[in-house]
């Protein structure tokens, strides 16, 4: 195979691979990037976007995995609903649902929530939040409605706030200074 063609087909599939990531080239808006390249570097370093290959640990055996644990979404909705018995917990399906739960008196009515990922980005269209309500007569003589309203919007900010903090830790956690050395201009 020709040297110059493999080069070509290894940089066109990084192109292919970086552009697939997230629909756009890595940067952002260059507006929110400053125009030096060492302040950009500083900044993503900071920020816990950078690597550097000088500052990594090897250690055999081991890798970086991605569990549920990382999704700040996933976590905060497990905390919120934590009091309520799961039916079904489902991550790489994007979806939770609880089974049906009652507090001590009620012994006729119960609830059940449902919680369907839309995205991993902490925003308000990032959750379907649906509460059913069952109120039994009788064993036989059961009635479920959903409930759109007050708990719906509760537990989606509830949610949303957790999640909300949980990438803030994981912000800040990720920080490191920057100990490369900065141009200045004219240099």
């Amino acid at each position: 195979m020709n040297f110059n063609l493999l080069k070509s087909l290894i940089l066109l599939l990084f192109v292919v691979n970086l552009v697939s990531c997230n629909g756009k080239l890595p940067g952002g808006d260059a507006r929110e990037n400053p125009p030096d390249p060492q302040e950009r570097v500083k900044k993503n370093i900071e920020e816990g976007r950078g690597f550097r290959l000088m500052d990594t640990v090897s250690n055999k055996g081991s890798g970086n995995f991605e569990f549920a644990s990382s999704n700040e979404l996933w976590r905060a909705t497990l905390d919120t609903i934590d009091f309520m018995p799961l039916a079904l917990a489902n991550y790489s399906g994007g979806i939770i649902v609880t089974d049906w739960y009652s507090e001590g008196g009620a012994k006729n009515e119960s609830i059940k929530i449902s919680v369907r990922f839309l995205t991993n980005e902490v925003r308000s269209d990032a959750l379907d939040v649906k509460v059913f309500y069952k109120k039994c007569m009788s064993i036989e003589n059961c009635k479920i409605y959903q409930q759109d309203g007050i708990l719906v919007a509760e537990l989606t900010k509830k949610i949303l706030s957790k999640a909300a903090l949980y990438k803030k830790e994981k912000k800040e956690k990720n920080k490191k200074p920057y100990v490369g050395k900065l141009k200045k201009k004219g240099e």
